[in-house]
């Protein structure tokens, strides 16, 4: 029986509920959704009967709510620099998180934020510690998992040191993780196509982090070489990253029990891609 939780990304379109059948469509045993639509702040709350059919059609595909990764709004920035902007991405996060609590799930993605070249990288950094610390205040049982990013522009979070800093500043750790996307990771400079390699950028990420924060990876080849810092995906094995990294992580039981996304380029191979992550185990 494997332990590994291999999914993608699916659309929720027509209401989320839809995620769920759109995973089952492709075998997958996790999956990744956004609660509402990423591209508009505003969005009508979650009503009892949508509810209601998620949480029947989530129990009735087998798939855990453990299994459930949802993303937040990219046009979310917990550490921007302009105050009115900061407080209305704040309100949007608390909302995200609302709205997993509602669904019955315990995790929400989202990516750090940026400092748009107006302050320092400490003082960004400090602000998304401080806006999650107020986040998880107003809520419950969901927890924040930051995304590494692949270091475009003047977004945080591309080095483990940035991810360990925010941590460390938010007060409730039993609420906080991070999801490790494997092309970010790739593009902002670690290393992950050799065993030897592998084994160097996971020791570092245990020593600067900790394992036991991992709540999630997003399983990405990528288009751009490494430390290139361009954020562009790519199918499995037929990007720059290429196939061992993957038998690699399939393979890690550090990797057991936590949802494993692809959010590759081509959706209609997404069932294949799963398949070909599943006959990389040993």
């Amino acid at each position: 029986m494997s332990n590994k939780f291999v999914g993608a990304h699916t659309s929720a379109s027509g209401g989320v509920f839809n995620a769920v059948t759109n995973a089952q469509k492709i075998g997958a045993k996790a999956f990744a959704l956004f609660t509402k639509n990423q591209k508009r702040w505003e969005a009508k709350p979650l009503d009892t009967k949508v509810i209601d059919k998620f949480k029947k059609a989530l129990d009735e595909s087998g798939i855990l709510p453990k299994h459930v990764l949802p993303h937040d709004s990219y046009l979310i920035n917990l550490g921007h620099p302009d105050e009115q902007k900061l407080i209305k991405s704040r309100m949007a996060f608390i909302d995200e998180l609302q709205r997993c609590e509602q669904l019955g799930l315990d995790r929400l993605n989202f990516h750090p934020g940026s400092h748009l070249k107006e302050i320092s990288e400490d003082e960004c950094l400090d602000k998304i510690s401080e806006s999650i610390n107020i986040a998880l205040d107003k809520t419950q049982g969901v927890k924040a998992v930051i995304e590494n990013t692949a270091g475009q522009g003047s977004n945080l979070g591309y080095k483990f040191e940035h991810l360990a800093q925010i941590i460390d500043k938010v007060e409730d750790k039993s609420r906080i993780g991070v999801c490790i996307d494997t092309c970010h990771l790739f593009v902002s400079g670690y290393d992950i196509r050799t065993r030897d390699v592998y084994d160097a950028t996971w020791s570092e990420f245990e020593k600067v982090v900790g394992f036991n924060y991992l709540m999630g990876m997003h399983i990405n080849d990528s288009k751009p070489p490494l430390g290139s810092k361009k954020d562009r995906h790519h199918s499995i094995g037929q990007g720059e990253i290429g196939l061992d990294a993957f038998r690699f992580i399939m393979n890690d039981d550090r990797m057991d029990d936590i949802p494993l996304i692809l959010e590759t380029i081509d959706d209609t191979i997404w069932k294949e891609e799963i398949e070909l992550l599943y006959s990389l185990q040993d």
